[in-house]
């Protein structure tokens, strides 16, 4: 079993798994949230989708966890991200990263280390993690690092060669 395996509803509360909602492609799995300063990295992250389209999916899975900035419900979240940033990709259910109800999803992504060798809790919101096509987990990135960092896309790129 595998990240992939695990339960996970998307946005709208319809039942699925990471792998249903990745269509079995390699991808880019981020914390999100709505009202934060990192937000507009959600038009970086729908440009990544529309390039890579077919090829790799960018997940968004909203977390309220970080100072309330995602407390929408299902339908103001979309229509904030669809409205706002034109985005396409899926969404899951609202969703903990860290703590005792942390996702079993984050339960394995947080064992691999980030840029600077550190793992464990979330540190913020857009956290990301390229995830392969089956599951595991090879490379995280910071809040602060942009989707459309030249590492990000490298990794991006090494993966689907």
């Amino acid at each position: 079993m595998t990240i992939l395996d695990v339960p996970v509803a998307r946005l709208d509360g319809t039942p699925a798994t990471l792998a249903e909602i990745t269509g079995g492609k390699p991808a880019l799995l981020v914390n999100v949230a709505s009202k934060c300063g990192l937000t507009p990295q959600y038009s970086k992250l729908e440009e990544l989708a529309q390039k890579y389209d077919g090829k790799l999916a960018v997940v968004g899975l909203p977390c309220n966890q970080f100072m309330g900035q995602e407390p929408g419900s299902p339908e103001e979240i979309a229509e904030f991200c669809s409205a706002t940033y034109g985005v396409t990709f899926p969404l899951t259910e609202k969703i903990e990263v860290n703590g005792e109800n942390r996702h079993p999803i984050y339960d394995v992504l947080t064992e691999l280390a980030d840029e600077e060798g550190k793992t464990g809790d979330i540190t913020w919101n857009f956290e990301k993690f390229l995830v392969t096509a089956d599951g595991d987990a090879v490379a995280r990135f910071g809040p602060r690092t942009e989707p459309d960092a030249e590492h990000v896309v490298g990794a991006i790129e090494e993966l689907l060669a």
